[in-house]
This record gives C-alpha cells, structure tokens and sequence, in this order.
C-alpha cells in the first residue's frame, strides 16, 4: 500500500479536487456528541483541512494532526481566519499536552496502525469523550461509466483487483464498525449515512484521479496511458462528463 505521505506532493490538487463532506454529517457529530461550544477536537489526518473548517468555523478549540507539511501549510491558509494549532506528524508520534472532547478523523483513520490507533484514540479522549469516523466511500453496486472503465484497467494494469471483487460498501461498513466495537474501549458504535453526487468533466476527472495514492504511484507513462483511456471513454460514451457517486459513512462511538 503506497504510504499515505503521497498526497503531499500535490497538495493544492488533493485540496481543489476532493470532496467536502455533508453539512448534515457535520451537525450529526455536533449533536450526538454533545459537544459544549467551548469544546476541544483533535483531528487525526487533518490533509488541508476539508473537515477541519467546519468545526473551527462554529468556534471550537482545534489541534490538527498530519504527516503531510504541505498539506498542513494549504490547511494554514484555508484556517488563516481561525485559531488552529497544526502539527506536522503523525498521531503515534505526537504527545498530547492534553485530553479533548472529541477526536475526528475524515478519511484518515485507515492510514494509522490497527493496532493501536484505538488505544491512542482512548488514551487522548477526556472520560467522557467520543471519536467520530467518517470516509467519503464510493457505493456498491458500481453501474454505468464505473462497469465500462474497468476494460481500461484491465487492459493497463491487471494486476489491480477488479472493485468487484472487493468487499461491498455494506461489509466494509460492518468489518469497520466490528473493530470499533472489538476493542472494548468504546461502547455501541452509531453508523450513519449520507449520499451525494458530483459531476466532473474527463479533465477534471483524471485530475480527482491523480488525488489517488494507487494512481499517483503508477509509473509516469502507465499512468498517462491510463489516464489516456479514461478520457476517451468519457469523452466518446458519456458526452465528456461523469457522475460519481459518494456515500459519505460516520462512525460514532463514546469511551468507555
């Protein structure tokens, strides 16, 4: 698996093209977690700060974590109107000068040792604190553009599982929500989930793509090969735009 360190290289690419996350996933977190508005959050995985705007926006305390320092320094800017403290390491190498209410994590948490990352989670949360993990996930069954592409990766890299053959979005969802649950640490887990759709014409799909780590690692001319089939496809079959699908999935559990 390519290290996440990755989406370093072109940070201001990761920030233009990936996706926020719902409004309603946001204020979900908020109200179940009953955070107070003086409340302190602890972002593991900040990238450039796509979820971190949400909560400093409303006022609470933040201190955001990443490997990435580019990253943090596009996260700096986009925070530049808010107090924030960004720290440029990785959540098993930093020490906490203090427990917090909240620890949240937006399409981040995969990234930290399975063996741990719970344990610190715990271990950084005030008695009564929470954690809220959320990915932007693309939803099983794939139809349409999505079926039609996978000729284009067969064709380029065959070695890449087809997404078929991966486990669906409702199995990923209950592994994810088991482990949470497995440690003991926590207590029920609540999984909620909210649907949107973007559209993206060919050019700026291949530039979502090159926000991928198993994309970016490609060599330079297998990926423009690749990116090359892709934009022909869309172009020729699907009138030069895509519409992908997102299920954005939070995971919600308080400390035991």
């Amino acid at each position: 698996m390519p290290e996440p360190g990755i989406f370093d290289e072109d940070a201001s690419l990761y920030d233009e093209m990936r996706p926020k996350y719902p409004d309603k996933l946001i204020n979900d977190i908020i109200n179940i977690s009953g955070i107070s508005e003086k409340g302190s959050v602890l972002e593991v995985g900040c990238g450039t700060g796509q979820a971190t705007l949400s909560f400093a926006s409303k006022g609470y305390q933040m201190t955001c974590l990443d490997i990435g320092k580019n990253l943090i320094e596009v996260a700096k800017r986009n925070l530049s109107d808010y107090k924030v403290d960004f720290f440029a390491s990785s959540f098993e190498e930093w020490t906490p000068s203090k427990k917090y209410d909240l620890l949240i994590s937006a399409t981040a948490f995969h990234w930290i040792d399975p063996e741990i990352r719970y344990h610190y989670a715990f271990q950084v949360l005030q008695d009564d604190g929470w954690i809220a993990l959320f990915w932007n996930k693309h939803p099983t069954p794939f139809t349409g553009f999505f079926v039609d592409v996978q000729k284009v990766y067969n064709d380029i890299v065959p070695e890449w599982r087809n997404p078929n053959d991966r486990s669906t979005t409702e199995e990923w969802i209950r592994d994810q929500k088991h482990e949470i649950e497995a440690t003991n640490l926590f207590g029920d887990v609540k999984v909620q989930k909210y649907r949107f759709v973007m559209t993206f014409t060919s050019k700026e799909y291949l530039k979502l793509l090159n926000t991928f780590s198993d994309h970016r690692s490609l060599e330079e001319k297998r990926r423009q090969r690749l990116y090359a089939g892709i934009e022909e496809l869309i172009d020729r079959d699907y009138e030069g735009h895509v519409e992908r699908p997102y299920l954005s999935v939070l995971f919600m559990s308080k400390k035991n």
